[in-house]
């Protein structure tokens, strides 16, 4: 993930926590708020409750990964929380949960890309 692509003012962050959407699931939460900007941002945090320091840095490894391999489109600033089964969970399954908030959050489309069905 590029550098322009993450969170990482205090006030921005307040800002999604504050007037940001929560989506809830088994391993991930996610606070969404649209903004204007030409790319979304992400922030993420993964508390002591999920392991010690090696396993939280696999995990935000992890879902930085999936957030570049999923490329989500503009206009949004998300705050990813892992849960604590998280620790546990493989590289395919976070990604899997991440898609799967995203696409509740409306971040990502419902529907693959290309074109429309019937054009």
């Amino acid at each position: 993930m590029r550098r322009s692509q993450r969170l990482r003012h205090r006030r921005d962050v307040a800002a999604v926590q504050r007037e940001g959407r929560a989506v809830h699931g088994d391993l991930l939460s996610l606070r969404v708020r649209p903004t204007g900007l030409p790319q979304s941002r992400f922030a993420f945090a993964v508390s002591r409750r999920v392991g010690k320091a090696v396993v939280r840095n696999r995990v935000k490894r992890r879902l930085r990964a999936a957030v570049a391999e999923l490329h989500p489109p503009g206009g949004f600033d998300v705050i990813v929380t892992a849960r604590a089964p998280a620790a546990a969970a493989t590289y395919h399954e976070l990604k899997a949960a991440l898609a799967q908030l995203l696409r509740r959050a409306r971040v990502l489309e419902r529907r693959p890309y290309g074109p429309a069905p019937g054009s």
